[in-house]
């Protein structure tokens, strides 16, 4: 079973049970102009609308999402099957992220002075126009929104074509930017099939594009984007590595990699998948790393303390399997779990592998889902150029006590992210974005806002 569209319909289906919960008809090619149409006269008069407006907006959007926070949570967890309790938690982070930018985001778009004499030359950040968003089903509102809410606080205006099997939070999202009181043509939804996003792409009113998905979506709208000289940014796969080095606290290390690796049912970009644990340690790791995760309930998403729920699609399921099969055919030692669940909801059994070498699978691909892989470091360098030997570079993990340690290893790792003694979050506060094969460009922070900002030079009297 599949589970993204039919031929003339996105599917939104129920992993936990199998039940198809709604069908969204693809727009017609006259639908996706209209849309285009209306983000393209919104930002006329947004572009122009003062900064302080646009931010009591953000605020009165914060609100609207904690209004509905229920609905949201619901529609999460049926859509794609994200534990209740963590669904809740994605709702009140997006709120936040509103408020975080109602406040700060106007002074980041400040006029900058340059050094010529006598201040005679500044940079302003000027909007580029609507932004084309293509994003991912594992956060269904978090992804949108630490994408729009910088994109929209720089005056411009967002297209978001959303995954098909989460459309029910997309048009949740939609109602609740006409609560909080945003125009129309601010914030669009648009159902597409492939061939609508490549007409969207080559659209002159798209002034950019920015894709969260896979590497192969990635190479693809990148490739458009790229022919139609439109400026994009690509958030990507990732397989991070986990590091933990002889010295480190292992009680705190193992409770950081359970949730780094198992939080969404461990389909999360920027999640612990390469457990790289230094030789001293590796044993005893390995022994608290396993007993926690089978302490770990797997169950129903609706209920409060289920930690772990089923995989959001069935095809990505039976890919996860092959993925666990090829690495135990390759000599990888199976310490928990391994197999699909039994009965109709699309579960996998909490994972973990030891033994794993740089030639598995698991080591090589990134696996989105409930498996960890524990790799052996003969000491802090092989760690280190394991953690590097990757195709991906979104974000990596170290712990340590001894902190100069620590520092090499941020100047040394080839990822977008670098966090010591703490598992892989994304902040508002901070930018997050990666390298290699886990795409470029920056979301979040002040790199957020101006990604789609025109970085116009002003000069006055330059005689």
């Amino acid at each position: 079973m599949t589970q993204v569209s039919s031929l003339t319909h996105a599917l939104s289906i129920n992993p936990a049970t199998g039940e198809t919960i709604g069908q969204y008809p693809f727009e017609s090619a006259a639908a996706l102009e209209a849309a285009l149409a209306r983000a393209a006269t919104g930002f006329k008069t947004w572009r122009r609308t003062p900064l302080e407006q646009r931010a009591q907006l953000l605020t009165a959007l914060a609100k609207a999402l904690r209004d509905d926070a229920q609905n949201f949570a619901q529609m999460i967890t049926q859509e794609m099957g994200k534990p209740i309790t963590q669904a809740r938690g994605e709702v009140e982070k997006c709120a936040q992220l509103c408020e975080w930018y109602a406040e700060h985001g106007p002074a980041m778009l400040s006029a900058e002075s340059t050094l010529v004499e006598g201040n005679k030359a500044r940079i302003e950040y000027r909007p580029l126009g609507p932004i084309l968003a293509v994003m991912p089903w594992n956060f269904p509102i978090w992804q949108v929104l630490r994408g729009a809410v910088p994109a929209l606080i720089a005056g411009n205006t967002y297209v978001l074509k959303h995954a098909p099997n989460v459309m029910g939070s997309a048009y949740l999202l939609r109602d609740a930017f006409q609560r909080a009181g945003f125009a129309e043509g601010l914030f669009e939804v648009i159902n597409v099939t492939p061939d609508g996003v490549s007409s969207a792409i080559v659209d002159p009113r798209i002034a950019a594009v920015t894709l969260t998905g896979s590497v192969r979506a990635g190479m693809a709208i990148g490739a458009q984007a790229g022919a139609a000289l439109k400026k994009c940014v690509l958030e990507l796969g990732g397989s991070d590595p986990f590091i933990v080095l002889n010295d480190a606290d292992l009680d705190e290390a193992v409770k950081a990699a359970v949730i780094g690796r198992y939080q969404n049912t461990g389909q999360v970009c920027a999640a612990a998948k390469r457990l790289i644990v230094e030789q001293g340690v590796v044993e005893e790791f390995t022994r608290k790393f396993v007993e926690a995760t089978r302490q770990l309930k797997v169950g129903d998403p609706l209920s409060s303390d289920t930690y772990i729920g089923p995989m959001a699609r069935f095809d990505l399921r039976d890919e996860l399997d092959q993925q666990v099969r090829d690495t135990l055919e390759e000599g990888a030692t199976l310490l928990l779990g391994g197999k699909k669940a039994e009965g109709s909801g699309n579960f996998y059994e909490p994972t973990v592998f030891s033994q794993v070498t740089d030639q598995m699978t698991s080591f090589k691909q990134e696996l989105f889902g409930p498996v960890a892989s524990i790799i052996t470091a003969r000491d802090a360098d092989h760690a280190l150029a394991l953690a590097n030997d990757s195709e991906f570079g979104l974000a990596a993990t170290v712990y340590t006590r001894n902190l100069e340690l620590a520092k090499h290893f941020a100047d040394e790792l080839e990822t977008g992210g670098v966090f010591i003694n703490g598992y892989c979050a994304s902040d508002p506060r901070v930018t997050f974005g990666g390298v290699k094969k886990s795409g470029f460009g920056r979301e979040l922070s002040h790199f957020g806002v101006r990604e789609f900002c025109n970085a116009q030079t002003v000069w006055l009297d330059r005689n």
